[in-house]
């Protein structure tokens, strides 16, 4: 029997692809506006930064995602002011992702199904855990969670096992009592079940492969049990 369903975030409770579509472009037109520079030359200076961040880290954890650091390396490289400039590029992105931010559809009513079925509802995800809050307020699925598990606060990424067993270890339940949820068959679902977990993967547009049970809408988590 499940007693606790833990959610992965981005992929999983909205839109990441389209929503980081938005993030890039208005991030782009900040870079025209302020450094006269051309898509091209953006697109390679990101994606040096993106890059060079990896291979300084050298190692996959929260810090790989640190926005802040890949717009500071972009700057360094182009040889343009920090200040403002760089915290100014993180909310530009943040601001404009975030705000066009929408739950998957029929969500928030799974979410409201579990908790009056007396089910504990968890968050697995990478990255940092204050924009990953920031995210869980605008999609309105705050009121549903009981606790919460960052790849910041684990010190390590999705699929690796110490992950999933701090997830394990705050619902207070067994492995075969949980079930995680989410898009990605490497990081969430083949790193699940070696924990032990019961595991959903969301595939909307149904083009992952995946192993044991996917749904395209959450739609069809309200018309069964769990």
């Amino acid at each position: 029997m499940i007693k606790t369903v833990i959610f992965d975030i981005d992929g999983t409770l909205y839109d990441y692809n389209a929503g980081n579509r938005i993030g890039m472009a208005a991030l782009g037109a900040y870079c025209q506006e302020q450094f006269g520079l051309d898509e091209n030359t953006f697109r390679e200076t990101f994606s040096w930064a993106n890059q060079e961040m990896g291979r300084r880290i050298g190692m996959p954890c929260a810090a790989i995602h640190n926005r802040l650091i890949r717009y500071q390396l972009m700057l360094e490289k182009l040889g343009a002011p920090l200040f403002p400039h760089a915290r100014t590029m993180y909310h530009v992105y943040w601001d404009t992702l975030v705000g066009n931010m929408q739950p998957f559809d029929g969500l928030l009513a799974w979410m409201r199904q579990l908790k009056r079925d007396g089910i504990q509802i968890g968050i697995g995800s990478n990255m940092t855990a204050y924009i990953q809050y920031k995210k869980l307020e605008k999609l309105g699925v705050t009121p549903y969670i009981d606790w919460i598990v960052t790849s910041e606060e684990a010190g390590c990424e999705k699929p690796e096992r110490r992950f999933f067993e701090l997830c394990i270890a705050k619902s207070g339940v067994q492995p075969e009592e949980c079930l995680f949820v989410g898009d990605s068959l490497e990081g969430d679902i083949k790193g699940a079940a070696a924990a032990g977990m019961q595991t959903l993967q969301f595939v909307p547009d149904a083009t992952e492969p995946g192993i044991g049970k996917q749904i395209r809408s959450y739609r069809e988590c309200l018309r069964e049990e769990v």
